[in-house]
């Protein structure tokens, strides 16, 4: 990472932490008793966390073994914390695939099958969100508007991303090889770019291709992994608030995570830079007291967020960081491809 990029992560965290210090002292500067997290919730939701990383390594390695492909289960989990630290400290979590791809070839997996088990992964965690949702529909249909917007948000990712894969797929069968059309032409995608657009549609071709043919029990049982990760995920929040005040809703408090969480995602700035703690003010401000909604603020993102950061650092941090780097140097070494397929200046 440049040392651009570091400044820009070193912002987003202090606004991150300066607005749940805020939020907290709102909290706190009410007057009446603060309510304190037993040492039980504490224990329930560490034990939650470790669950839902091991049971989304379970989900890696068994999404492997469907495509025929032998993935170690420890590759597999220091698959997952490499994503979850990468994720973390680079905007819009777009660092995530190329630590998880680096790891793998480090581990001795090829580039192919890397990608392969990466993409399959990738689909498991978008068709069990639509299951979940549908799950959710059903159990919490007085919800409300987060009922919506949970539907509307986890709803359009599906389709957007398998709406992405069905046009890619179509383009890989008439595009994967030859000069660019001039619709792509018309949208900057230049001879350099457009190589690499059709490496990723033979890329995209062979990956569906290898899933017509995974093996079925395998696959069952990842889908079935993918469908519990996330939903421990979603049970951070409830063993904790409810720890703080039983009375809370139960469906606001399995919704409002999943938005936040996965919607988060896209934020531009490392770790939402704030908007994912604004967010959880805007759910809840009505629902908890202010001193319930402070101290349920600061633990969940620490279970949630920050514990992944510490585990996916002690454990993979400096890979990662080597990935991060090796992912710039393609980056420069592209760019300086391109400036050679189009110099600029005089003849």
């Amino acid at each position: 990472m440049s040392r651009r990029r570091w400044l820009v992560l070193l912002l987003s965290f202090a606004a991150t932490i300066g607005v749940t210090a805020y939020i907290l002292s709102k909290g706190l500067s009410r007057p009446g008793p603060h309510p304190s997290l037993p040492w039980w919730a504490h224990l329930a939701a560490l034990t939650i966390v470790c669950l839902e990383i091991a049971t989304r390594s379970v989900k890696i390695h068994w999404s492997a073994a469907a495509l025929r492909i032998p993935l170690r289960f420890g590759t597999s989990l220091r698959v997952c914390l490499a994503g979850d630290f990468a994720a973390s400290i680079t905007p819009a979590r777009s660092g995530a695939e190329p630590a998880r791809f680096f790891v793998l070839a480090k581990d001795g997996v090829a580039p192919a099958p890397s990608v392969l088990i990466l993409f399959a992964e990738l689909l498991l965690e978008t068709w069990s969100l639509a299951a979940l949702c549908i799950v959710f529909l059903f159990v919490f249909h007085d919800a409300g508007r987060v009922l919506g917007l949970m539907t509307g948000m986890i709803g359009g990712y599906a389709v957007l991303v398998l709406s992405a894969g069905v046009v890619g797929y179509a383009l890989a069968r008439t595009h994967a090889k030859g000069p660019p059309p001039s619709w792509a032409l018309a949208v900057g995608l230049h001879a350099g770019r457009w190589r690499g657009v059709q490496q990723a549609l033979r890329s995209l071709r062979l990956n569906v291709l290898a899933l017509r043919h995974a093996a079925i029990g395998p696959a069952v049982a990842a889908f079935i992994a993918s469908l519990v990760h996330v939903g421990l995920r979603l049970a951070v929040l409830p063993v904790i608030a409810l720890a703080l005040d039983p009375n809370l809703p139960l469906a606001s408090l399995v919704l409002w995570p999943l938005v936040l969480l996965y919607g988060g995602a896209v934020a531009p700035a490392p770790g939402g830079g704030g908007a994912i703690e604004f967010g959880f003010q805007f759910a809840y401000e009505g629902t908890m007291a202010p001193a319930v909604l402070g101290g349920a603020l600061l633990w969940w993102r620490f279970y949630s967020f920050y514990l992944y950061i510490l585990l996916g650092g002690l454990s993979v941090g400096g890979t990662v960081l080597k990935a991060l780097r090796t992912q710039r140097h393609g980056r420069l070494h592209e760019r300086a491809a391109q400036h050679a397929d189009h110099p600029t200046g005089p003849a």
